[in-house]
């Protein structure tokens, strides 16, 4: 493999993180919950407040949320706010994947034991704002509140447990695929040019 080969796996190789931090709220309005370990079912995680029908956004509700730990960081050093308690308001803090995580929108995400699908951003609102009793936390949170996500597969998630893509979202494979066709006609092309000559 060559210096320009084993950069470019670098650049393209899997990304894995890890879950920082968990989660809950048993109902709406509730102070959060920080928890070593949940588990996540098919319609969403045990004992938060989605699932048990009391989130306040319930018609716009999310079967589990993520947020990225490096935008709690960044919001931390930047205002103050340490929302390191729960007052994000997200199910899973993930790490690795850097502030905005929208590298993983569409794709299948391995998350501990559970296979997750973020379809969405999450933007924060004011009502989230309201009951960190913070100011500002909602524009804080405006381009990093982090992502909906579907449950494909439901397992346990633990605090330490690997965050990596299962399968990238399709539009990313797809690209990949044509990059690897384009590169051996590309190969081709010049092993036969060199017969030629």
């Amino acid at each position: 493999m060559t210096d320009h080969d084993s950069d470019a796996a670098d650049r393209d190789g899997p990304r894995t993180g890890s879950v920082r931090g968990l989660v809950t709220a048993a109902e709406s309005g509730a102070p959060p919950e920080l928890r070593t370990a949940v588990a996540i079912r098919p319609d969403g995680v045990e004992g938060d407040r989605y699932r048990l029908g009391e989130g306040t956004f319930q018609l716009d509700g999310c079967a589990v949320t993520l947020v990225a730990a490096e935008a709690l960081d960044a919001i931390r050093e930047e205002t103050g706010i340490d929302l390191a308690d729960g007052r994000h308001r997200r199910n899973v803090v993930v790490e690795g994947f850097g502030a905005g995580m929208d590298d993983l929108l569409d794709a299948t995400v391995a998350v501990g034991g559970a296979l997750l699908r973020p379809t969405r951003r999450r933007p924060p609102c004011a009502h989230v704002e309201e009951l960190a009793g913070a100011d500002g936390l909602a524009a804080a949170l405006a381009e990093r509140g982090g992502l909906c996500c579907d449950v494909i597969e439901p397992g346990r998630v633990a605090v330490g447990d690997s965050v990596s893509v299962a399968e990238p979202d399709p539009r990313s494979a797809g690209a990949a695929i044509a990059d690897r066709l384009r590169e051996r006609s590309s190969d081709g092309d010049r092993r036969s040019g060199s017969h030629g000559e």
